[in-house]
């Protein structure tokens, strides 16, 4: 009974109805503190409207902010915060809405508080919290105050937006400026970007293209100056556009690498080949040195041609060494091959002397000079070359048999001869060339004590002098070799005895120590030491005859491989290909050489023919690539001729001539190298003459960009000319004919987007102009309608006069007017009179039928041309006269001023017209006609 009684006697504001309680609500007084404490109590109702007039009663925004995200939905709500915070409700001061409204982020109450709020900063900060472009675009186009405009229109940054932006501001000229230049900052942006992109890729593709081409003399100028400009780029390359880059980028470094290992190559192999060259010069100067001792010397011995023999093994094998590296030059080869004649002379008539001087030393002890002269004969023995001492005393012998002794014969030519070879060997003595000096020294010792007059004294103590410094360097020679010829003994024994020496290692310096030990001759020399030496080396060769069975039967394949590198170079030669690369020959060459050298060693005893043959293989391929550079030169000279023929050449176009220099350019890259020392004069000739035609479409292409900006700027003045001009009579149309063709002459503009955007301008001016221009024909036309009014009013009268009288009068427009009758309405002024004749009075009903349904037909088409559209009631007709509208449009289009003038034609031959009709019409048809007379100002 308790909770019944304090239910029945509780406030009605706390019933548990929620329409008594918010009738109860609005009983409330907030200015008493029990009511108010009520209206607080009803502000956390469970009942969202209660709640919401309770903090309405209260006037509290804040607490209203603070429920409002939970009361989004509810258009109560959204409107009530919005009233408040804007100020058109409530008392709340103005920097706590200012702080509320940064609290709220719901877009559309921050819309209606910067559309509607009392205050700028307040519309300010509901502008800064909103972010879709769709609210930005609304404020700036329908907010009242110009400083929020503003502000949205500063915001907007899409294109998209900004064309929206710009298509619906029309009230604020400072809005749709803004949005023209943020568009046309973006586009240029957009442009930029573009060209910058396109840009980038140009120089990708060119750098791609360059790092595929080979090497030419300007290869690394050009990788250097596409490399800075890829540096000097203002936008970030793509990831991917950054690896084409590096990509390239190693690959032109890896050419220019390759090149500068190839020159590399080529320089080692130019010193090799010259150091080549100085060995070859020592062991040709060598053996001419010892070729000609032997035809200075007193006697030709054994240890001489023994010695000679060791020096043609050793030239042999060093020559063929270094043949197989580096082919020898012609005078070299001649050298040479002179050397080797004189050589194979000198063994030749010593085999022969070997086999005969026993029997000439038998005669000459038996004294048979017959017997000795006929040896002496067969022997044959060259006169260049020195005889040896059993020959000399034969032929000695011979002589003082066949005539008598004489005196030698001392005069002052036969003294300066002995002079000069006195000078001679001391100039050897002084070289140190010991078995030269003593050959000399033996042969000049005899012939110059032989002399027996004064004059000769000087030489003999001359000779005595130079032959005391003989036996001292004799005695050097000595006391040098005996240490050195132990130390060879102890060196080639500790040889023989290391078991774990490598058979190449202990061959080279076994050949070494021999060497060694032959260059000291027979200085020092003792018969133990010899032995020792001798039977160490025999130890070594029975060590080394495996290891010299396996190298023979390499250096025969070698030799095998070698005679079929030689065979294929020969077929090659044989038939060579008249369009042959020489770049490829080049190769061809240079792998037959590292092949030839792969193959090596081969047999000494057929070395040298292989040897021959292959360099005159080699000298038969250099000369084919000689040649055939010789011909691509002449190639290269003739598109160098055809590209300064096509510089020169006015009959054809550029653009044409443009690209036969680059098809000449393709071509060029598709001929191999001209001679060396010749190509790069002639790329720079080539290029030369490319740049001065590219330069000519350069100036071109300038001088057309300048008369093109010279037809837009033109162009630019004519439509600023149309756009200035404002017709003000229906007459000027002939100045709009003017500005067309004027604008005519100076078409076909370039294509681009400044001219894209002057014919839109032009066309929008050129339609507004024509639009003008047919608004003031019609108000023309709806003058003279004005003008003839007099008349249209004489035809009613005439008009009630015979529908009421029966009597038909015409009317005179003479009469009527004060100024001539326009030629369009004379038919209608004739049709009018002659209409009150055939029509007899009074009308029947259908007559008045036809009549008014003629006059609302007019009336609508004349609504149809004012106001574009008809009421209700007259859209039949209006069908009707859109169908002859169409069908009247296929044969010709009717403009504006003539349907105009049409009607009011009609209209004037209409009768007899009752007064009841006219009276019913003739408001409409001046309202309408007033309408089709006003023309906007400009």
């Amino acid at each position: 009974m308790h909770g019944l009684l304090r239910r029945l006697f509780a406030p009605r504001w706390q019933h548990p109805d929620p329409e008594v309680r918010r009738q109860a609500l609005q009983r409330l007084d907030p200015q008493q503190s029990e009511q108010r404490q009520a209206l607080e109590s009803l502000a956390h109702d469970t009942d969202s409207q209660i709640r919401l007039a309770a903090l309405l009663a209260l006037d509290d925004c804040a607490g209203l902010v603070d429920a409002y995200p939970h009361h989004q939905q509810e258009a109560t709500w959204s409107d009530a915060v919005c009233q408040r915070l804007s100020g058109i409700d409530g008392h709340t001061d103005l920097q706590q809405r200012q702080s509320l409204v940064s609290l709220i982020e719901d877009p559309k109450v921050l819309s209606m508080v910067a559309l509607k709020g009392d205050n700028l900063n307040l519309r300010l900060i509901a502008l800064s919290r909103l972010s879709d472009e769709n609210d930005l675009i609304h404020q700036a186009c329908h907010n009242g105050v110009a400083a929020v405009r503003h502000q949205a229109a500063e915001r907007i940054e899409n294109e998209e937006a900004l064309k929206r932006l710009l298509k619906e501001a029309r009230r604020d000229r400072q809005v749709v400026r803004l949005a023209r230049e943020r568009l046309n900052r973006l586009r240029s942006d957009a442009q930029w970007l573009e060209a910058e992109q396109q840009q980038c890729e140009t120089l990708l593709s060119q750098l791609e293209q360059h790092a595929r081409a080979p090497w030419e003399p300007l290869y690394g100028g050009r990788f250097r100056h596409l490399e800075r400009q890829w540096q000097q780029l203002t936008l970030s390359p793509s990831a991917e556009q950054e690896q084409r880059f590096h990509q390239a980028l190693l690959n032109c470094r890896k050419t220019l690498h390759d090149h500068e290992t190839q020159e590399q190559a080529r320089q080692k192999s130019d010193e090799l080949r010259s150091d080549a060259e100085n060995t070859r010069e020592q062991l040709l100067e060598g053996i001419e040195e010892t070729l000609d001792g032997l035809r200075h010397a007193s006697a030709l011995t054994v240890q001489d041609i023994d010695s000679l023999r060791a020096q043609r093994q050793l030239l042999g094998q060093r020559w063929q060494a270094l043949s197989d590296m580096h082919p020898p030059s012609d005078t070299m080869r001649q050298r040479y091959t002179l050397a080797i004649q004189h050589y194979d002379q000198c063994l030749e008539a010593w085999q022969r002397w070997c086999v005969i001087s026993p029997a000439i030393e038998k005669a000459l002890a038996d004294g048979d000079y017959s017997a000795v002269a006929t040896q002496v004969s067969q022997c044959q023995w060259p006169d260049s070359i020195t005889p040896p001492a059993l020959l000399t005393r034969a032929q000695a012998a011979l002589n003082t048999e066949s005539t008598a002794p004489s005196q030698p014969s001392e005069d002052q030519s036969t003294l300066d001869a002995h002079d000069a070879e006195l000078d001679t060997f001391e100039h050897l003595l002084e070289r140190g060339a010991f078995k030269s000096a003593s050959r000399l020294h033996q042969r000049l010792k005899p012939r110059i004590e032989a002399l027996e007059s004064a004059r000769a004294q000087p030489l003999k103590a001359r000779l005595k002098h130079l032959a005391a410094r003989l036996a001292e360097l004799r005695d050097w020679r000595g006391f040098v070799a005996g240490p050195k010829r132990e130390q060879l003994c102890a060196s080639i024994e500790a040889l023989a005895n290391d078991l774990h020496m490598e058979e190449d290692a202990l061959d080279r310096h076994h050949r070494q120590l021999v060497k060694d030990w032959k260059s000291l001759g027979d200085a020092a020399a003792n018969r133990e030491q010899a032995a020792r030496f001798r039977s160490a080396s025999d130890r070594i060769h029975e060590r080394l005859a495996p290891w010299r069975e396996r190298l023979s039967e390499e250096r025969e394949a070698n030799l095998q491989a070698r005679e079929a590198l030689c065979a294929q170079l020969e077929s090659l030669l044989a038939q060579p290909a008249e369009d042959a690369d020489p770049d490829v020959l080049r190769q061809i060459r240079d792998k037959a050489r590292h092949q030839w050298r792969h193959y090596s060693p081969v047999p000494r005893e057929r070395s040298e023919a292989v040897g021959r043959r292959f360099g005159i293989i080699r000298h038969q391929l250099q000369t084919l690539i000689d040649q055939r550079a010789e011909t691509i030169g002449t190639q290269k000279q003739a598109l160098i001729s055809q590209v300064a023929a096509l510089r020169s050449d006015d009959s054809q176009p550029l653009s044409q001539r443009i690209h036969q220099a680059k098809q000449l350019q393709q071509q060029w890259r598709t001929l191999g190298r001209a001679p060396k020392g010749e190509e790069q004069a002639l790329w720079k000739t080539f290029r030369h003459e490319c740049d001065q035609l590219f330069a000519q479409r350069e100036a071109h292409k300038n001088e057309q960009a300048a008369r093109q900006q010279q037809q837009l700027d033109e162009m630019q003045t004519l439509i600023d000319q149309m756009d200035s001009w404002q017709p003000i009579e229906a007459s000027e149309a002939a100045t709009l004919d003017r500005f067309l063709e004027q604008a005519n002459q100076l078409e076909p503009l370039p294509r681009n987007r400044r001219s894209e955007g002057m014919q839109r301008r032009m066309s929008g001016i050129v339609r507004a102009r024509r639009e003008r221009l047919n608004r003031l024909a019609v108000a023309d036309t709806v003058q003279q309608w004005h003008t003839i009014m007099p008349l249209v009013n004489a035809h009613l009268e005439a008009d009630q006069r015979h529908l009421s009288e029966a009597k038909a009068e015409n009317v005179d427009a003479q009469t009527v007017l004060s100024a001539a009758l326009p030629a369009a309405f004379h038919e209608a002024h004739k049709t009018r009179n002659q209409q009150r004749h055939e029509i007899a009075a009074p009308l029947s009903a259908d007559d008045h039928a036809k009549m008014a349904e003629s006059l609302a037909r007019l009336r609508v088409h004349l609504s149809m041309l004012a106001l574009g559209s008809v009421r209700q009631s007259d859209e039949p007709l209006r069908l009707a006269i859109q169908v002859e509208r169409l069908n009247e449009g296929f044969n010709q289009e009717r403009s504006r001023e003539q349907e105009v003038a049409d009607i009011l034609v009609a209209l004037l031959a209409l009768g007899p017209m009752p007064a009841t009709l006219w009276a019913a019409e003739v408001e409409e048809l001046d309202s309408l006609l007033s309408r089709l007379a006003r023309v906007p100002l400009p």
